[in-house]
């Protein structure tokens, strides 16, 4: 029994229009996805980068576009709690046998939440649970392609079964020698399983379970895979590239759970896929990535919305279930950012200062436009992405006084005490990493040389990646990196960051007598864009282990020329293959020995 009775007409109205607004969008995300396939096909690069940021903003056009539709058609703003109530019921009503019900469930959630006040933010009105299960949906349309296929090959016709398993996608492109890449995927999975494929045991139920769908981002495409015997399962993922002759070319095999981690990692960009059913695709994931939360995978495969939903609900209960409280992050405090944690969940909370130090010559509009940039560019595993919330409120009690009077002090634009709520009109939320300075800090006070050298080598990979998608950090201090649990490091403070394209490389003038070089002042002229690649090194390389292993390895990064001749090569249209695994993992029958792009964070 409805705690409500459905006597309002214009409720299912306005059901019925919130409801077009999401089929709407997910009808044009889907396209997008799908038009990938063509663009990897043609090798346009550039195109699928530009749809890739495109995409990106569908949801929150469509989410405008049925706000101003409910404001125009039903005066939405002046709408009784009752309607809304009964507005939700009747949704709930209409997702029955929708394919994408949870999806559907948080464009509500949005739409309703641009039109309401946050104080009618409860239950009957938003979806804080979901109404609608996504267990066993599946598009049953004769015309339609299942969410995987099943293949049953046996010991003697595995081979060709992977072979059929790669042209069932039917790429319009040559692969250059499609069996002795597949000859490469066995010997790489008899090496994972430490025994010869004669001596696999193969049970009644070996199969071969393949998503349907290729996950597409920069310039690979991913055919993700679970092989199953008996008990044992085995997730497969097989990269599969253009070789610089334009044919295609599986580039490695990955059968770990943590190459998959890394694959889907939060630092790189969201997959292009197409999905009818995107529910049924997070729990295939999941049986591979058991680890992975839903919220990320859901972001992984560009569906970020609903990952930040269900970020909030695991939030929320985990604050349910915790006890300790809210707290200054431990390191250096930021010029542009207050950042603050909670010791017992692994993320960061930032929120924008409302003034800087006069060094910092910036505004709030100009620092969202920077994290903005982040989320729609190919973060290529160095860029760790960011949740995006307005209006959160926290229990007040579980602040620490050091962390209210910061806020008080740095952001009272963004900061509300509502009774026992304390209200953040603004903030990005952030994987939680070991801040690198003080990794290298610990690594020097226990003399561990080895994880010194492994982390400035690290840093230096992670700046040219970055380089190599088009980023210069700005402020490439220690600080402004994070190390992950897989020890990569990761750039997080965004708000310098420009371009290379947008640069200008130079080396530091001669002095033009003794005065000059002795003086402790500039005595050439800077333009807003110059950067001086020389002059990085007082600022990190004081420390004589620092330095020998960051010279020896990438002293390339404070000679102007490499940041120029990047620069130039972007210009000209060149993009980077940026691989999320190792490079000793690619086969070696076609990897490129001198290409250096190592894998990113997860």
């Amino acid at each position: 029994m409805f705690p409500y009775e459905l006597t309002d007409r214009s409720a299912f109205d306005i059901a019925r229009v919130m409801l077009e607004g999401f089929d709407r969008h997910y009808r044009l995300f889907r396209q997008a996805s799908a038009q990938a396939q063509k663009r990897f096909e043609q090798a346009d690069w550039h195109g699928q980068q530009r749809a890739q940021r495109e995409r990106i903003e569908f949801y929150d056009l469509r989410v405008n576009e049925a706000v101003a539709r409910l404001r125009a058609e039903f005066n939405a703003d002046a709408l009784s709690q009752d309607t809304w109530q009964q507005a939700k019921l009747h949704y709930i009503g209409l997702l029955t046998d929708h394919h994408q019900p949870e999806l559907a469930e948080t464009f509500f959630n949005s739409v309703t939440s641009k039109l309401l006040h946050r104080s009618y933010f409860r239950n009957e009105f938003l979806f804080v649970r979901p109404a609608v299960s996504t267990e066993y949906i599946e598009n049953d349309e004769p015309a339609s392609k299942p969410t995987y296929r099943a293949y049953y090959p046996t010991r003697e016709n595995l081979r060709e079964t992977l072979i059929r398993v790669v042209d069932n996608f039917q790429l319009q492109c040559p692969f250059l020698d499609l069996p002795r890449d597949i000859d490469a995927v066995l010997v790489s999975m008899q090496s994972e399983l430490k025994l010869p494929l004669a001596e696999w045991r193969l049970r009644a139920n070996f199969q071969i379970q393949v998503l349907s769908s290729l996950f597409f981002r920069n310039k690979g495409a991913y055919l993700v895979a679970k092989i199953i015997n008996g008990f044992n399962e085995l997730p497969m993922c097989l990269p599969i590239l253009h070789n610089e002759a334009g044919q295609l070319v599986i580039d490695t095999a990955l059968f770990r759970e943590d190459e998959l981690l890394i694959v889907f990692s939060f630092a790189r960009a969201y997959f292009m896929v197409d999905m009818e059913v995107p529910s049924a695709y997070v729990q295939f994931l999941r049986a591979l990535m058991p680890r992975k939360p839903r919220a990320e995978l859901y972001n992984a495969l560009g569906l970020q919305k609903h990952g930040k939903n269900l970020f909030y609900r695991d939030f929320m209960a985990h604050q349910r279930h915790s006890s300790d409280r809210f707290r200054i992050a431990p390191g250096i405090k930021g010029m542009v950012m207050l950042v603050f944690d909670l010791p017992s969940f692994p993320y960061v909370f930032k929120v924008i200062k409302d003034f800087y130090p006069p060094q910092k010559d910036t505004t709030r509009e100009q620092i969202k436009g920077k994290y903005l940039l982040v989320k729609q560019h190919d973060r290529v595993g160095r860029m760790a992405d960011t949740l995006e919330y307005s209006n959160v409120a926290f229990p007040r009690a579980r602040f620490e006084e050091e962390l209210v009077a910061e806020l008080r002090h740095f952001c009272p634009s963004l900061i509300e005490e509502d009774g026992e709520m304390l209200i953040i009109r603004h903030l990005y939320i952030e994987r939680r990493m070991i801040p690198l300075n003080i990794y290298l800090q610990d690594a020097s006070q226990a003399g561990d040389q080895e994880q010194i050298g492994r982390a400035v080598v690290e840093y230096g990979n992670a700046i040219k990646d970055l380089v190599a998608a088009n980023i210069f950090p700005g402020d490439m201090l220690w600080k402004n990196f994070g190390v992950t649990r897989h020890g990569k490091v990761v750039f997080y403070d965004y708000d310098e960051i420009e371009y290379i394209t947008d640069c200008n490389f130079r080396r530091v003038p001669a002095a033009r007598n003794e005065e000059d070089e002795m003086s402790g002042e500039i005595w050439y002229a800077v333009g807003p864009k110059d950067v001086f690649p020389e002059t990085f090194g007082p600022f990190l390389l004081g420390n004589a282990a620092v330095r020998d292993v960051f010279m020896k390895h990438h002293g390339d990064l404070l000679d102007a020329a490499f940041w120029q001749g990047h620069k130039e090569r972007i210009l000209q249209g060149h993009v980077h293959d940026v691989f999320p695994y190792e490079p000793v993992k690619r086969f070696a029958h076609h990897a490129e020995a001198p290409t250096r792009q190592a894998a990113g964070a997860d």
